[in-house]
């Protein structure tokens, strides 16, 4: 029998409670081994539970509780659970956790921490998705040479019915709060910050590389307007916010932004709350991944995967998929060093010559034009919409600071970038 401690039992852990209950049978089959939620952890023993499991409000009756092998870690946060994991491992018990943002800035810390202990982490990613086996075992014979991912159902969701139905962002994001697939608070989803965390993590499994999100370009989905949409339509487009892993020589850059993205690509048809992650590796080519990225049932079945998979083994993969450290030389590609392919759209004044000035302004940084949209308003004035070629991100980034200094353009020009 494998004791499980549930820490934290929210949405996330009732629903490993009543998995490991409801299909007890086919689990145990599959680990080999009965597995039974010995106790959880809840910050409110007032509050009612879905779940019949005992509860306390202490979290050292887990931890320092011998029978329990595994400990599920699901309370959220960085510091409180990093502390809670780190006793957990130095205990000797297994860790199974869902926590993306503890990952994001202790996965190496945990990692040495760990050494032969279990820890594993797929629900961290993706939910339901077993893109972290993909990555450490079905991928582990290539070099990964990009990871490109729809990884936060929440923007997901909102672009799509900005894309299909023609709305606006605001009354979009009010009706993700309404249905729950937004928090009241959502920052973290739409400005790019979750996701920017689950990038970390895969950034990890396949180049090595330790990098906080301080570190990379973090972008949001704030100021998409229909503009930008009737663009994308008009030149082949849809806009999605992407997680881009890319080794570029001996760098990886890694960046979390709204792109537009040709209609023709495979992750362009991931629509809703869905996530999709395409994989590309040196010898077996691009590889696809799509399921459902959050919610209790689809994240409790990643996590007791794990649970299985330690059950059945009762010692630990390599945490981040290496034995020994990757000799690779990779580094960290600054943001400014980033190539891309760029939209820009400029509210400017309707006169002659301001195209010319606009122009001038690019030409002076070595950026040209490629295609180029004009909206007239019925104020005197017109939305400028344009797709560059491939130029550096310090160039773009020097562009748009010459744009907004011309007397012509009305407001700060709005920028995404273009992923082929």
């Amino acid at each position: 029998m494998i004791n499980v401690g549930i820490i934290g039992v929210g949405t996330v852990g009732e629903s490993v409670a009543k998995i490991l209950h409801d299909n007890r049978d086919i689990i145990s089959a599959r680990a080999g081994k009965e597995i039974v939620v010995k106790k959880g952890v809840v910050r409110d023993l007032k509050k009612a539970r879905s779940v019949d499991i005992p509860l306390t409000d202490n979290v050292d009756e887990v931890l320092e509780d011998p029978s329990i092998d595994i400990v599920v870690e699901l309370m959220g946060g960085v510091e409180a659970p990093y502390a809670v994991v780190k006793k957990a491992l130095k205990s000797g018990k297994a860790v199974v956790t869902a926590n993306k943002a503890l990952l994001a800035y202790h996965r190496y810390e945990l990692q040495d921490i760990a050494k032969d202990i279990p820890f594993e982490f797929e629900a961290s990613v993706a939910g339901g998705i077993p893109i972290i086996k993909a990555l450490k075992d079905g991928l582990s014979a290539n070099h990964i040479e990009s990871i490109k991912g729809i990884i936060n159902g929440t923007a997901n969701y909102i672009l799509t019915k900005m894309m299909q139905d023609g709305v606006d962002f605001e009354p979009i994001l009010e009706e993700a709060q309404e249905l729950g697939y937004a928090e009241a608070d959502p920052t973290f989803d739409i400005g790019g910050f979750d996701a920017a965390h689950k990038l970390l993590i895969l950034a990890s499994i396949a180049y090595g590389i330790d990098a906080k999100p301080e570190d990379i370009l973090i972008e949001g989905i704030e100021k998409i307007t229909q503009e930008d949409i009737v663009f994308a339509k008009e030149f082949g487009y849809t806009i999605k916010l992407l997680g881009i892993a890319k080794k570029v020589g001996d760098f990886v850059e890694l960046r979390v932004h709204p792109a537009l993205v040709s209609k023709e690509k495979m992750i362009s048809k991931v629509d809703g709350v869905m996530n999709g992650i395409s994989v590309v590796g040196d010898k077996v080519g691009e590889t696809m991944y799509y399921g459902p990225g959050a919610g209790g049932d689809a994240t409790a079945s990643a996590v007791i995967s794990d649970i299985i998979a330690i059950a059945r083994n009762g010692k630990s993969s390599p945490m981040l998929g290496f034995k020994r450290p990757l000799e690779s030389g990779l580094k960290l590609l600054e943001r400014e060093s980033v190539v891309s392919r760029y939209y820009l759209r400029l509210l400017v004044a309707d006169r002659p010559g301001v195209l010319a000035k606009v122009s001038q302004a690019m030409g002076e940084e070595n950026i040209s034009i490629e295609t180029m949209l004009q909206k007239p308003r019925s104020d005197e004035s017109a939305s400028l919409l344009l797709a560059t070629h491939l130029c550096e991100e310090r160039a773009m980034q020097a562009a748009l600071r010459r744009l907004f200094d011309l007397e012509s353009v009305k407001e700060h020009p709005v920028m995404i970038r273009i992923e082929d």
